[in-house]
């Protein structure tokens, strides 16, 4: 959804009404998770993908008709041996879709939500997907602030308090309430999209390889800052547009900067006057990736001079040295990829190993979305 909201944002504020499918559970192999989105909006142009391609075809009809009609739909596709042809999902998996219209009127606070998502601002969009509640009715939920309304106070508050729990951990899911916001009832499906601002990349060292570094950073969603003592290094103009490039000693960027459990590290610097008292910062952080640049020997040497900081063999496992996977990189680029693949990797919990190695689901689930999706509706014929 972050994805093509700019789009949507622009559709809305014109005054063009759009329709909106988001994935709000899967089961299974499903290709993409909770939160995809496509739209399909004027002269039938159409953004995002909630399948891959699976469904598409299926949900741009259904968006069209729920624009003309003004009903959100719930629909659930899966798979079906006795139909090679039939619409549904080649994985084996189920995924289950709100299709809604949205206009100024059926979502007064889409507008804000979208300026909200620009500015790097969190923001829940809590949406009724089932139950005896206004299907497609949303609440935006700030941490501070609160618009629009699911159809009743004492959903709205209950809904309210949950969504700002989840925007602290950037957790989205399916939730269920009784009609007045009831805890112990599961009328009301609601579906809660967190849009927490985007997780920070931090790249030490401006080297040739962190121009590399900070672009499939950018790539994959991260706001990505480069920081060298240097300045004819720290040049802006040797890396993308997208990138902050900060002049400054590495460790006292980061120990003003803040960190938490979604930011990744890669210290390209290859000095141990900028990599130890860097690392002695960094390994102190919740910062879910460290990555630091070098040769094996560089490692030895490096975790020695830590240990005499005060540094224990506990926060020194957490060094990933030598950086990356084992791909055989050589280029900036394709070490670059080295770096990115061992990011996913530990993200997901992936193992590196070619996937013609390996049985089972292809696709993990995210730690919030573990187990099969819920689905109480039948499946759509496929």
């Amino acid at each position: 959804m972050r994805e093509i909201l700019p789009v949507l944002g622009r559709w809305y504020a014109a005054g063009e009404p759009f329709g909106l499918a988001t994935v709000v559970a899967v089961s299974r192999s499903a290709p993409r998770g909770p939160g995809a989105a496509m739209a399909v909006g004027p002269d039938d142009e159409v953004v995002g993908s909630v399948s891959g391609g699976c469904v598409e075809g299926a949900v741009f009809e259904l968006a069209k008709e729920v624009v003309e009609t003004g009903r959100a739909r719930l629909e659930t596709f899966g798979y079906s041996d006795e139909d090679a042809f039939a619409v549904g999902l080649t994985c084996g998996g189920e995924i289950t879709l709100l299709v809604r219209p949205v206009t100024a009127a059926a979502d007064p606070t889409f507008g804000e939500v979208a300026a909200a998502v620009a500015a790097h601002r969190p923001v829940v969009v809590a949406t009724v997907t089932d139950g005896p509640a206004p299907h497609g009715a949303a609440l935006a939920v700030r941490p501070d602030t609160v618009s629009g309304s699911l159809g009743a106070s004492g959903l709205d508050a209950a809904v309210t308090a949950d969504a700002r729990g989840e925007l602290a951990q950037g957790a989205t899911g399916l939730r269920h309430y009784g009609p007045n916001g009831e805890r112990r009832e599961d009328d009301v499906a609601v579906f809660l999209q967190s849009f927490a601002p985007p997780p920070r990349m931090l790249v030490f060292g401006a080297i040739d390889f962190a121009a590399a570094v900070a672009r499939i950073g950018a790539f994959l969603g991260y706001r990505v800052t480069v920081c060298d003592a240097r300045p004819a290094f720290a040049d802006a103009r040797r890396f993308p547009a997208d990138a902050e490039v900060v002049v400054d000693w590495p460790h006292r960027y980061l120990r003003e900067t803040e960190t938490d459990g979604r930011t990744v590290m890669c210290v390209l610097t290859h000095d141990p006057k900028f990599d130890v008292p860097l690392l002695e910062v960094a390994l102190r952080t919740p910062a879910a990736y460290i990555g630091v640049m070098g040769s094996r020997r560089t490692h030895e040497d490096r975790l020695a001079r830590l240990r005499e900081t005060g540094l224990g063999d506990g926060e020194l496992t957490r060094l990933r040295s030598p950086i990356g996977l084992d791909l055989g990189a050589r280029t900036p680029e394709e070490v670059a990829v080295s770096i990115a693949a061992e990011i996913v990797a530990l993200r997901w919990g992936g193992t590196g190993s070619p996937l013609t190695d390996t049985a089972g689901a292809i696709h993990r689930p995210a730690p919030d979305q573990a187990g099969p999706g819920p689905s109480s509706r039948p499946v759509r014929p496929v």
